[in-house]
């Protein structure tokens, strides 16, 4: 799945959709915007930082570079199963908890990834809720954070009272709580 992106000249929405897409519009904006621009990653509501110096093509070229990059890791090579994506990494477990993951059938890493997945499966409808939560949050700070009702909504957003949030944003401008609102309760919003 593609990742989306959604840039704002001030308070008002300029485009959204992958960078590659969003750039060219982004770049024409910025030749003659009055306002700052501002670009936001859909899946976690942060502000980007994008190179417009050059031209389209220059900015397009160095798009589809830092797309061709692996995502560089801290964590050093070493054991594992690379090929597969499997990365050793550190798990930290009481001795108890090493006793139970050791009789376990496949042993300790094979237990901890069936146990990943479960928790997974589990409690994926909450994980998705929470990080639409969070996106519209990190994005509400960036862009609303001197509007009206700002932490009044904050609160609402994180006590799941949709009817309250939306009603106190509603003087928002019209591309900001819009957009908000998208974040936090996705396509099904209004």
């Amino acid at each position: 799945m593609t990742e989306t992106f959604t840039a704002f000249e001030g308070l008002r929405r300029l485009a959204s959709g992958p960078l590659t897409e969003i750039a060219p519009a982004i770049k024409h904006a910025e030749a003659r915007a009055a306002e700052s621009i501002a670009v936001f990653s859909d899946a976690t509501g942060r502000a980007v930082d994008l190179d417009l110096r050059g031209s389209v093509d220059d900015m397009l070229k160095w798009l589809a570079k830092t797309d061709d990059q692996p995502a560089a890791s801290s964590e050093p090579r070493g054991r594992g199963r690379p090929k597969l994506g499997v990365v050793a990494r550190e798990v930290t477990l009481l001795p108890r908890h090493w006793e139970w993951l050791n009789t376990q059938p496949g042993g300790a890493s094979v237990a901890l990834r069936k146990l990943v997945e479960a928790a997974r499966r589990n409690s994926g409808d909450a994980d998705r809720l929470r990080a639409a939560r969070d996106a519209a949050y990190h994005f509400m700070s960036a862009m609303a954070g001197n509007l009206a009702n700002f932490e009044e909504a904050s609160r609402a957003l994180f006590a799941d009272d949709r009817r309250r949030f939306t009603s106190l944003i509603a003087a928002w401008p019209a591309d900001i709580r819009d957009h908000v609102v998208r974040l936090a309760y996705g396509s099904d919003a209004g």
